[in-house]
């Protein structure tokens, strides 16, 4: 352990599973090529608030970081500066992209140890900085893990993570007022969806909660969900179906270099107006074509928004048993066309809009009967 206050760890166990019990998303990190224009997009268009940086200790660790925060949302984007350092390794193979999904734990060593012993791969072991203790284990594809526990959970500073520190940053010019991540969606290489469904259940104690065949035409992917035993954690993996045509799935993991995220989902108490504040400060969201609203009427009954809302700004609409769920993709602005955005507000439902892939395709070909072009 390096600069790690041994008073920190005396009340943490070695092996305890517990430690996973209140998994929360501690932080996402990106690792970017341009931090300066990376930061610019989130601040400017998605409405997050600079709170820290590592600008004292950049050359140090080889990376410059910076801290965003809205809502319980906190995002820490890295560009290498040291073409060894992770993030220029990862840039490189994939371009700007997710790298790190860090968990809040209890504890740390004992969330550490009690991963490495169910067969996780470590990369960082447990030390101490600034009142926080860290450790970092691979997840999936490229994607880390850090397991994260402050000293103060409610403390505002980032807790010297990475060397960063608190720093006044520009106020954002639109607050679309996103809550929270709602899920991941990581895309996998075909034949590796069951084991890596295994390795969360059985590495970090989460459970499959959902599982779906999605075919759209001659098209298909396989889906399941995985959550934290606390509900907070959540991932939705898909691997493509090798029997059908190849499809989006098949095109990320060609563009990406691998397995990887493909989207995060913030949450939002009212997706109307987050997303019309979205658009107007710059961000292009998904096309949906009318006819998917003239089947929206007729097959569900709209309680939260009105049909003429969601269309107006092309939000899509689903339902399961528990309520309505409410869901826009935006387009990605990745030079691979592979990571992007969505917003999400629940209203009781608990799963992930598979239908509105199907009501989609459907409305899509319903749109080009209309137009003449099918044959």
């Amino acid at each position: 352990m390096t600069e790690a206050r041994e008073d920190f760890f005396d009340d943490m166990t070695t092996d305890d599973d517990s430690s996973f019990d209140a998994m929360s998303v501690d932080h996402v990190e990106l690792y970017v090529s341009s931090l300066a224009a990376s930061t610019d997009w989130l601040v400017d268009q998605y409405g997050f608030t600079v709170t820290a940086d590592n600008a004292g200790e950049a050359a140090r660790i080889g990376a410059r970081s910076t801290v965003l925060d809205q809502g319980r949302i906190r995002i820490v984007l890295t560009e290498g500066l040291d073409e060894t350092h992770p993030a220029s390794v990862y840039v490189a193979r994939h371009g700007d992209g997710v790298g790190n999904i860090a968990l809040g734990v209890s504890d740390v060593a004992a969330a550490f140890a009690a991963a490495v012993r169910r067969g996780a791969r470590p990369v960082a072991e447990p030390q101490g900085r600034d009142g926080a203790v860290s450790a970092t284990i691979v997840g999936f594809g490229d994607v880390h893990h850090t397991f994260v526990r402050r000293r103060d959970e409610n403390a505002e500073e980032p807790g010297g993570l990475s060397g960063l520190s608190p720093v006044a940053g520009r106020t954002p010019a639109v607050d679309p007022r996103l809550t929270a991540v709602d899920h991941f969606a990581g895309c996998l290489e075909a034949g590796t969806l069951d084991a890596t469904v295994d390795h969360y259940v059985r590495v970090l104690g989460f459970s499959m909660i959902f599982a779906e065949d999605i075919v759209v035409g001659t098209q298909a992917m396989i889906s399941k969900v995985v959550q934290s035993a606390s509900g907070a954690v959540t991932l939705t993996l898909i691997e493509p179906d090798t029997t059908r045509e190849p499809g989006q799935i098949d095109s990320f993991l060609k563009n990406h270099g691998g397995a990887g995220v493909q989207h995060v989902a913030f949450n939002t108490d009212d997706v109307i107006r987050s997303v019309g504040l979205m658009k107007e400060a710059g961000v292009g969201f998904l096309d949906t074509p009318d006819t998917y609203y003239q089947l929206l009427a007729r097959r569900v009954a709209v309680r939260r928004h009105s049909v003429d809302e969601l269309r107006e700004h092309d939000v899509l609409m689903d339902e399961d048993h528990d309520g309505q769920l409410f869901q826009i993709f935006t387009r990605s602005v990745h030079p691979r066309r592979t990571l992007f955005m969505e917003v999400i507000e629940r209203s009781g439902a608990r799963t992930f809009g598979s239908n509105n892939i199907k009501a989609l395709y459907e409305a899509v070909e319903l749109q080009r009967a209309a137009s003449g072009t099918l044959t």
